[in-house]
């Protein structure tokens, strides 16, 4: 009787897998960067009163400009 041992991965795949998930959650990492960079962009174009419009203040935009990647 032949059996048919489906614990194990071709060679490389796991590896593979592994590849590309990494380049995947570093090409995410990058759209979250440029959104709040582009975000904070624009918001930092905007006056007092402006972002008074939208219930936010001059302290909230400049907390988008922390962490790891400032701009």
């Amino acid at each position: 009787m032949a059996t048919l041992n489906t614990t194990t991965a071709p060679f490389g795949a796991i590896t593979t897998y592994r590849v590309i998930h990494a380049i995947e959650g570093i090409k995410n990492n990058l759209v979250a960067w440029n959104t709040k960079r582009s975000t904070y962009i624009q918001l930092s174009a905007l006056g007092a009163r402006e972002l008074d419009d939208i219930g936010l203040t001059r302290a909230d935009v400049e907390d988008l400009n922390t962490g790891f990647f400032r701009y």
